[in-house]
């Protein structure tokens, strides 16, 4: 009966995460490939929702007609199908920040200088004591 229920779901196809040709990628086919991934794991994530449904309604089934019980689906194919895919986007961004650093740019600020020692963000309490004192 065990090798019955394993009919119900289809197998998993985990994609590998290293593969011969990321050698050649560059930074667009890099970005590319984890865009269609991301999306590959959208899809997968409504086919487990879908599966999750089917498996409550044929174990609810099961317990008036055990024969229901053939259609649970055990092996999580969509499930270990979208862990591959984000171990593998894992492994494009690494890819990603080794090849495609962006140039390195520095910024300065000019410091404005104050137009008058009463307005100055920073006051010694000498300062803040004598306009006390002069008002």
């Amino acid at each position: 009966m065990l090798c019955l229920s394993a009919c119900a779901g289809r197998v998993p196809q985990p994609l590998p995460i290293f593969l011969a040709s990321d050698q050649q990628l560059d930074c667009s086919a890099i970005e590319a490939e984890a865009k269609l991934n991301n999306e590959r794991i959208t899809t997968l994530a409504v086919e487990q929702n879908w599966k999750l449904g089917q498996n409550m309604a044929a174990g609810i089934v099961g317990f008036m007609m055990w024969p229901a019980w053939l259609a649970l689906d055990f092996q999580d194919a969509a499930g270990k199908e979208a862990k591959a895919l984000s171990l593998r986007n894992e492994y494009l961004l690494t890819l990603a920040e080794e090849r495609c650093q962006p140039a390195m740019q520095t910024a300065s600020v000019t410091p404005s200088a104050p137009t008058s020692p009463e307005k100055s963000a920073v006051t010694s309490n000498d300062e803040i004591a004598s306009s006390l004192v002069s008002r």
